[in-house]
């Protein structure tokens, strides 16, 4: 990716050199090229490799006139030179070149390409890759200035050391002044407050041991009602119930009813109100002995 020009592309910027016309497009290699960084010699333009880039995005410098080939031949030959000098920096300048190299090749492409509405998906996905080009151009420029600053920030503090004293004896025997804000009352009234046994929650076992409820209490108490002729809900026959018990036997009182045809059920739809009528014939108070056998009750 290319690198932050700053300290290469300003001396060049003002010396003239960064980009100028020349008769021929030429390929050279600096002798000092592993030292100085990657150095690019085309027809409009000599100067390092991150300022090509930095002029093309700033429009400064056409795209169109540059030809990558050369760049490319030249930069290979500039990794042979590293090579041949024993630098150990080639995979970190092949990598910086090829991010920049790609970056610069979309660019062109864009370039060439007809410049109308953008009614294509496929010119749309390329516009979309390079912008995600830039930005890891810039991510990349971002880690690489952050990088230098932590690398210049551990040399300069490597060269700092902690003065290691002991505290003066005049500090160390000084002790803070104890100012006291409560009074004889308050302290008592904490220690009564610490002091004071709590109350033990009482759990109560009332739930526990429900009253039992007699079916057959229950199904005379339905019978009773069924009896008079009118269609009952159910939601009747349990008003004034005392309890769940108590609700719960009337529901198997009337199972039991059920299962003697005793009586009757009509619900219109699903779960909604459901009716009971009195259906027995033959019916005598001696037939609600029987009734909750099997309950127990």
């Amino acid at each position: 990716m290319a690198r932050s020009p700053e300290p290469e592309a300003g001396s060049a910027a003002s010396s003239g050199s960064a980009a100028v016309a020349r008769g021929a497009t030429t390929a050279t290699i600096e002798p000092d090229a592993p030292a100085a960084g990657f150095h690019v010699t085309l027809d409009d333009f000599d100067g390092p490799f991150d300022l090509l880039l930095s002029l093309i995005t700033k429009r400064e410098l056409d795209i169109t006139e540059v030809s990558l080939s050369v760049v490319t031949d030249e930069f290979l030959s500039y990794l042979r030179a590293m090579e041949h000098n024993g630098s150990t920096d080639a995979l970190d300048q092949a990598s910086e070149f090829l991010v920049v190299a790609v970056t610069l090749l979309d660019l062109k492409i864009a370039s060439l390409l007809p410049q109308g509405e953008l009614v294509d998906a496929e010119d749309v996905a390329l516009l979309e890759a390079r912008d995600l080009l830039f930005a890891r151009l810039l991510q990349y420029r971002a880690f690489k200035e952050v990088s230098a600053w932590f690398a210049r920030s551990m040399a300069e503090e490597a060269e700092r050391h902690v003065r290691s004293v002991r505290l003066e004896d005049q500090y160390r025997e000084t002790t803070p002044e104890l100012k006291w804000t409560l009074s004889a009352d308050d302290f008592a009234a904490l220690a009564l407050l610490a002091l004071t046994p709590r109350e033990i929650p009482v759990v109560g076992l009332d739930h526990l041991h429900a009253p039992l409820v007699s079916i057959r209490e229950q199904a005379a108490h339905v019978v009773a009602m069924l009896r008079q002729g009118e269609p009952v809900t159910f939601r009747q026959l349990i008003a004034g119930a005392e309890g769940k018990g108590v609700i719960v036997a009337r529901f198997l009182a009337l199972l039991e009813l059920y299962r003697n045809a005793a009586v009757g059920f009509e619900q219109l739809e699903p779960l909604g109100e459901l009716t009971v009528r009195w259906t027995a014939e033959n019916w005598s108070d001696e037939n609600l002995v029987n009734l909750g056998n099997d309950y127990g009750q």
